[in-house]
């Protein structure tokens, strides 16, 4: 099938978000290739569509610096789009040409309406059932032949699909953040998903380089499946200190534990700001639903939301304080629920140095690790000798790893992910692990 048609009129619900802009900017890109490196004479139109002027002002000054960026990449293949244009001389020159004619093709606009004569119509709007399943049906009822590509990244497609009745015209098209730099996309089918848009999904899935996983319809799917049930466990462990110890000292010891003795670029705690403490419980609350026999939430995300503690990212990217204080995005302080106020990092961390004694005797970190092209040389005698060590934060650091393999392989078990090589995969190359989750590290 051709599907050049459905090319030509493209919309993108949540454009100027977070991860709307860069989808905004693959999606630009892609059509960029079709029109330009093919030189097409269809006319071709993507419309970035949000509630927001402003952000979508920004989202334009964004899509013109990443087009450049590309540009300046892919300049042998731009050169050779342009060489026709005896204007265009230096490299420059075609660079500008490039992105000029590519935001030619992009509009804004803040109506739902502009998504109607759409063909392709790619969301990344906020986690919100009702939300999707609303706009969707609208777009569906006054464009029958409108297909839709999901960056949901918990809701069951499936249940959009049969609430707005877009009879299979959906898929899931999870992109992590950012989508730009990030290989890795999860791709959901719905059980009667159309043939067609699974195959154009696929082909537009290789077009963009990605690292394609496949995760069933299951509220979570791996990624966050994964996530957030380690993020609750690191919950708990906080929770269970709080007895002899300050929350913001438990909060430090966990993350900690979880960067610097699980080998992660980044600790559990810190992971959950920059994902933000709000959306958490977003994606907790439409998981829970799909899994009845779990709880699904936490006291200390809600405590954490009341008072209006949130994490996540400005517009420009840079860190919100939640759980810890950045400056520069460096932690600087964590936050004390009792004072309501934030204690300086190196305070707690000189508070809590008894907990991490002893310390394995080679100092690994993620850094050292990812670098190795065969990491098991490494990992094995450094997970051995963690096993060894009487620590609490040695300790604690085993029994994590023992929780994040029992999650993977629920994942497995539960049908979401079609084995393991899957649900490391994901972990892998979505979140930056060295290692997946189920390895034979922790037994």
């Amino acid at each position: 099938m051709n599907y050049i048609n459905k090319y030509t009129n493209i919309s993108l619900l949540g454009a100027a978000g977070k991860m709307g802009s860069g989808i905004m900017a693959l999606l630009a890109f892609e059509v960029g290739k079709l029109k330009l490196g093919a030189k097409r004479e269809e006319k071709f139109v993507i419309n970035a569509i949000d509630v927001s002027p402003e952000a979508l002002e920004g989202l334009l000054k964004y899509l013109k610096a990443q087009l450049q960026k590309s540009g300046e990449k892919n300049i042998v293949e731009l050169r050779e789009w342009y060489k026709d244009s005896a204007d265009l001389v230096e490299n420059e020159q075609v660079i500008n040409a490039y992105a000029n004619d590519v935001m030619a093709m992009i509009k804004t606009s803040t109506r739902i309406e502009t998504a109607y004569d759409s063909q392709l119509v790619f969301e990344a709007i906020k986690e919100d059932k009702g939300l999707k399943v609303k706009l969707f049906s609208q777009i569906k009822q006054n464009n029958p032949d409108t297909w839709f590509l999901s960056n949901t990244s918990s809701i069951p497609l499936g249940e959009i699909d049969k609430e707005a009745g877009l009879n299979g015209d959906i898929v899931g098209f999870h992109f992590y953040n950012p989508p730009v730099v990030q290989k890795l996309l999860e791709v959901i089918p719905v059980e009667n998903i159309n043939p067609d848009l699974i195959k154009f999904s696929e082909e537009l899935a290789k077009s963009m380089r990605k690292i394609v996983v496949y995760s069933s319809d299951v509220a979570g799917f791996i990624g966050n499946g994964h996530f957030m049930r380690d993020a609750l466990f690191a919950l708990d462990q906080a929770k269970s200190m709080t007895n002899e110890i300050s929350l913001a000292d438990a909060i430090y010891r966990v993350d900690s534990v979880s960067r610097d003795l699980l080998l992660r670029p980044m600790g559990i705690y810190q992971l959950m700001d920059y994902v933000g403490i709000d959306v958490m419980c977003f994606i907790l609350k439409s998981m829970q639903s799909a899994f009845p026999q779990e709880t699904l939430s936490h006291e200390i995300l809600n405590q954490y939301i009341e008072l209006g503690v949130t994490g996540g990212q400005y517009s420009d990217g840079s860190q919100k304080d939640g759980f810890f204080k950045y400056e520069k995005g460096k932690i600087v302080a964590v936050y004390d629920m009792d004072a309501k106020a934030y204690k300086a990092i190196e305070d707690v961390k000189t508070a809590n140095v008894d907990y991490f004694m002893p310390q394995p005797s080679e100092r690994l970190n993620w850094k050292t690790v990812i670098r190795e092209k065969e990491r098991g040389s490494i990992l094995t005698p450094f997970f051995n000798e963690l096993k060894t060590l009487t620590s609490s934060a040695s300790k604690l650091a085993v029994a994590y790893g023992q929780k994040s393999k029992a999650i993977g392989q629920l994942l497995v078990d539960g049908g979401v992910a079609a084995d393991t090589n899957a649900v490391n995969k994901v972990m892998e190359t979505g979140f930056y692990h060295a290692y997946g989750p189920v390895n034979n590290f922790f037994e």
